[in-house]
């Protein structure tokens, strides 16, 4: 089988097959030797036949060897499939993927090579009991790279499949990270934006204070001017009264923010519920205490 390229291990599994076939073979060999021993010993009993009882004999045995045939190869076919099927399921299970070339079937070389090998090695070759004998086709170096291999494969899958449960817990955090910050930066610049009205107001008290103070210190020294300076001292008022109502308009349009935030609608509807609890309570007691 040198020209085949087997290794030891494969050269005693084409052996297991062809005493596999041969066994088959010649068992149905006898079954066809059978039928024209029944033949001859249950018919060929007369010395003279006429034709058409040779032509009904040979019918017959001409269906009964034919059944035997197709028999033989029918299961002929469906062992090799069997003998595929374990092939490729070992095949399968090292990710590995099989391929035949059908014409190579009828190669006559090659099959000059084959009758060549079951006449000489066939008859000669030593074949091991534990190799020979197998239940199933085994993978060979199991426990070796093979095994390692199919481990190692297993473990990134499993590997594989962790970081995404992984990526997609972190990319969740992530957009809920990102939706706080936003609520927080908006949150951060309505409070910048009331600091600075505050700012505003308190500049312009002391603004107020400091025209006070000049007036005060001008009244004793300068009468001429007080007039001017009082007029000064309305118009900062005006001014005051008018940053005092921005501001309180900014305090609504905050408290109106406030309102529609979900804390407020949590709040608001939790005080609805008291209240009607309330009146709930209310009206039992008026039912059972009328006169209190």
């Amino acid at each position: 089988m040198a020209e085949f390229e087997f290794n030891e291990h494969h050269q005693n599994e084409v052996i297991n097959y062809m005493r596999f076939a041969r066994s088959k073979m010649v068992l149905r060999l006898k079954t066809i030797d059978s039928c024209f021993e029944e033949l001859k010993d249950s018919r060929l009993v007369e010395e003279t036949f006429t034709v058409d009882e040779v032509k009904e004999m040979l019918d017959g045995l001409q269906a009964v060897v034919r059944g035997e045939v197709e028999m033989e190869l029918i299961n002929t076919a469906h062992t090799n499939v069997l003998l595929l099927r374990q092939l490729f399921s070992q095949a399968e299970k090292f990710y590995l993927r099989l391929q035949s070339d059908i014409s190579e079937l009828e190669n006559r070389e090659l099959l000059e090579q084959v009758a060549e090998f079951e006449k000489t090695d066939f008859k000669t070759a030593k074949i091991n009991q534990e190799t020979s004998k197998p239940k199933l086709l085994a993978p060979l170096n199991e426990g070796g790279v093979a095994e390692l291999l199919n481990k190692e494969i297993a473990r990134l899958q499993e590997e594989n499949d962790k970081l995404k449960s992984r990526l997609r817990t972190l990319e969740s955090q992530a957009m809920s990270a990102l939706d706080e910050r936003t609520k927080a930066e908006r949150a951060l610049k309505d409070l910048q934006k009331v600091q600075g009205e505050h700012q505003e107001l308190s500049s312009l008290e002391d603004t107020v204070a400091a025209l006070r103070e000049d007036y005060e210190r001008s009244l004793s020294a300068k009468s001429a001017s007080q007039k001017d300076l009082q007029e000064n001292l309305i118009s900062a008022k005006h001014e005051l009264l008018r940053v005092q109502e921005q501001l309180l308009l900014a305090e609504k349009e905050l408290d109106k923010k406030f309102q529609q935030t979900a804390a407020y609608r949590n709040m608001k509807e939790i005080l609805t519920k008291k209240n009607e609890q309330i009146k709930e309570i209310r009206k039992r007691l008026q039912r059972y205490e009328p006169n209190e």
